[in-house]
C-alpha cells in the first residue's frame, strides 16, 4: 500500500494561564492510502488535537508530518488552504449545515474553493448526494431532514471534491444507534471504493468497525487493533 501520512516526532504544545499543557507527545504513526483507522481515548488525550494536524488545519510543535510525500511543515499558507480545499474532507459530529440553504446548495458550497465550471459543481453535486442515498431530497432544507439525513449531506459536501482521506469527529455522535450503524454502513462503502478514512470516536462499537484502532492517552498513540 501507498502511504498517504507519514508523522515523525510530532509533539504539540500549548500555553494556558501560564502554565504549558503537552497534547501530543511525540507520535509516530503513518497511515496508507485506503485505510479505515479509529481514534478513541479520554477527553483531553489530545485526539482533535492530532485530527487537526492531519487536517492541516494546525502545526506540530515538533516533528514532522507528511501527506503523500509533501512536508505540511514546508509548505505556504497557500499550498496548506488548496490541500484542504481539495485533499481533504471534514465531517464533524454537529453536521455545520447552512440551515437557510438546500442539500444540494450546501453541497455546492464545499466546492467554492475549487473554482469549477458551473457545469462540473452541478455533476459533482449530484454525484455525491446519489453516493449518500439523497438524490430525491437534493431540494430539501436541514430542517426538513432527518439527522442520519442531515448527516448524509455533510459527507456528501465532504466527498464532493473528491479527497484523498476523510477526517471526521465523533460523525455519529449525534445519532442513535440504528441511524449510527447506517451512517456507518456508509463510510464503509466509501472506504471499500478507496476513500482513506480517519474517524475520532468514543463509540466502542464504531471503533471495532474499522480495520486499524488506535488509542490516545495523555498524548502518546497506542495500537490496540490486536487487542
Amino acid at each position: 500500500m501507498t502511504t498517504l501520512y507519514a508523522l515523525e516526532g510530532v509533539q504539540k504544545t500549548y500555553r494556558a494561564k501560564g502554565r504549558e499543557i503537552r497534547a501530543l507527545a511525540h507520535v509516530d504513526l503513518t497511515i496508507e492510502q485506503g485505510d479505515f483507522v479509529t481514534i478513541q481515548g479520554p477527553t483531553g488525550g489530545g485526539k482533535s488535537t492530532l485530527l487537526q494536524l492531519l487536517g492541516a488545519l494546525d502545526t506540530p510543535t515538533k516533528g514532522s508530518i507528511s501527506i503523500a510525500g509533501s512536508e505540511l511543515g514546508r509548505a505556504s499558507a497557500g499550498e496548506l488552504s488548496a490541500l484542504r480545499a481539495g485533499e481533504i474532507g471534514f465531517v464533524f459530529q454537529g453536521f455545520n449545515l447552512i440551515p437557510t440553504l438546500t442539500a444540494r446548495e450546501n453541497v455546492a458550497m464545499g466546492l467554492e474553493p475549487l473554482r469549477l465550471s458551473r457545469d462540473e459543481r452541478d455533476a459533482r453535486v449530484a454525484e455525491a448526494l446519489a453516493q449518500v442515498g439523497l438524490a430525491e431530497r437534493a431540494d430539501h432544507r436541514p430542517a426538513e431532514l432527518s439527522g442520519g439525513q442531515q448527516q448524509r449531506v455533510a459527507i456528501a459536501r465532504a466527498i464532493a471534491k473528491r479527497p484523498r482521506v476523510l477526517l471526521a469527529d465523533e460523525p455519529t455522535g449525534n445519532l442513535d444507534e440504528r441511524t449510527r450503524d447506517e451512517i456507518m454502513d456508509l463510510l464503509e462503502r466509501l472506504n471499500a471504493d478507496g476513500l482513506t478514512l480517519v474517524l475520532v470516536t468514543h463509540d466502542s462499537a464504531v471503533a471495532r468497525r474499522a480495520r486499524r484502532r488506535l488509542r490516545l492517552d495523555h498524548g502518546a498513540v497506542h495500537d490496540i487493533t490486536r487487542r
